[in-house]
């Protein structure tokens, strides 16, 4: 089964992703993950894509969809889109992609935290910049303050997680995301779970959807 990650900034879809991957032998396609690597390997599109996200603004589409099309290519394994589609136009060019890939998308689940809650965990959440082992300040600091528990390397708050950018990446999605909801419930794929909550409970919700 093929579905789609979607939710806030900060709503927990890539702890989700790495559960379902470990569990239930998935293969993730993150665009957050595909952003970084193509900006720390400094290629056309990851340049592109690191003058939006920095600023906290939604990256073009067309740059969005080249990545992911990439990586489509060849996929075997049931995936997981975690962070694409953002907005409709995403979805109606993600199902003309996966059309012509003869590939079909099962159901989108929408995990839906509060914007107060989303506020705390994007502005303690901490990256280490050698390994991208991800933190946080309250719920999972490491050992020594600002050093990475698994590699040693620096951990830093990213430039998109500093609060007057997470408020632009938060009224970003809802102008732009929100609609995705509609969008997915009229094809019959839209399911929604309560993301604030332990992770565990929020994967056993999933779980069953795809049960």
């Amino acid at each position: 089964m093929n579905i789609i990650l979607f939710g806030a900034p900060g709503a927990g879809k890539g702890t989700q992703s790495s559960l379902l991957i470990e569990r239930k032998n998935m293969f993730q396609i993150s665009t957050g993950d595909l952003f970084r690597s193509a900006i720390k390997n400094k290629t056309e599109l990851g340049k592109k894509a690191q003058d939006y996200m920095v600023r906290g603004e939604l990256v073009p589409d067309s740059i969005v969809i080249g990545m992911v099309e990439e990586v489509l290519q060849g996929q075997k394994k049931d995936f997981i889109l975690d962070g694409f589609p953002r907005t409709v136009a995403q979805a109606e060019a993600l199902d003309t992609l996966t059309s012509k890939m003869n590939i079909k998308i099962d159901k989108a689940i929408f995990v839906h935290v509060p914007k107060t809650e989303l506020l705390g965990r994007l502005s303690g959440r901490r990256v280490c910049k050698n390994c991208g082992a991800v933190y946080h300040l309250k719920a999972k600091p490491t050992r020594k303050p600002d050093v990475c528990d698994a590699c040693g390397g620096e951990v830093v708050q990213r430039p998109d997680d500093h609060e007057s950018v997470i408020e632009t990446r938060l009224k970003a999605y809802e102008d732009y995301t929100s609609p995705l909801k509609e969008y997915y419930k009229k094809l019959g794929k839209y399911f929604e779970v309560d993301g604030n909550q332990a992770s565990e409970s929020v994967y056993g919700k999933i779980e069953a959807l795809l049960n």
